[in-house]
């Protein structure tokens, strides 16, 4: 079954999704803005607790890589353009659970959503004035990568420092997040027409600053 974009985009009305590069911020503004104005929250993953249930290898091979693993060692050990493949064919594969999720939680109430729904599919199915790409600098979305006290992020240290050549497995690791963080998709997103915000490495707490120019392109809070 086909469902018409038209149809998708009515359904999804009252979502708000941000998008982008990793250490960008994303995940803490999708926070302050749901706790702001009431909003239903949908952090990174959100769809995991079906997709996890639902997807096969079949028809999600990807999505379905981690059930496979006997030893997490090999998932941080993938060559790096491996893992660049396999992190944005998740996204994609994982658009339809988010989707599906998302219509059953947006009828009566506002959600944000840090999403990983790619952008030619976030065209079809949103609108301007509910997306928004936020950026961060290659340099900084490697290096500060494991900085955050996330469990994820944390889980995925202590399996490379499990490793036997812990400092090989880790610049190996580092060179796919370069990958993915690259030029080339940097801008991609920052050629895609949406609405954006850059990250600077000045030092400097920009989130309530982010948080309003956030909410105001969502039509939030007066402008």
């Amino acid at each position: 079954m086909i469902i018409s974009n038209n149809i998708l985009k009515y359904y999804l009305k009252n979502v708000y999704f941000i998008t982008g590069t990793a250490y960008a911020g994303k995940s803490t503004a999708v926070k302050m803005l749901a706790d702001r104005f009431d909003m239903i929250f949908c952090g990174e993953n959100y769809h995991m607790e079906v997709s996890d249930k639902v997807a096969t290898p079949e028809t999600h091979p990807d999505i379905c890589y981690n059930k496979m693993l006997s030893d997490w060692r090999d998932f941080v050990k993938r060559s790096p353009e491996e893992y660049e493949r396999w992190i944005y064919s998740v996204g994609r594969e994982a658009a339809e659970f988010e989707i599906s999720e998302l219509i059953s939680i947006s009828k009566d109430k506002k959600v944000i959503v840090d999403t990983c729904i790619p952008l030619d599919i976030l065209k079809e199915i949103s609108d301007y004035s509910h997306v928004a790409v936020m950026l961060c600098p290659q340099s900084m979305s490697v290096e500060h990568f494991f900085d955050r006290a996330d469990p994820e992020k944390q889980f995925l240290l202590s399996i490379i420092d499990s490793c036997e050549n812990a400092d090989e497995v880790m610049a190996n690791y580092r060179e796919g997040l370069a990958r993915i963080n690259s030029r080339e998709h940097y801008e991609e997103y920052s050629n895609s027409g949406f609405f954006t915000v850059v990250r600077e490495d000045n030092g400097i707490d920009t989130r309530e600053e982010v948080c309003d120019k956030l909410a105001k392109h969502f039509g939030l809070m007066e402008n």
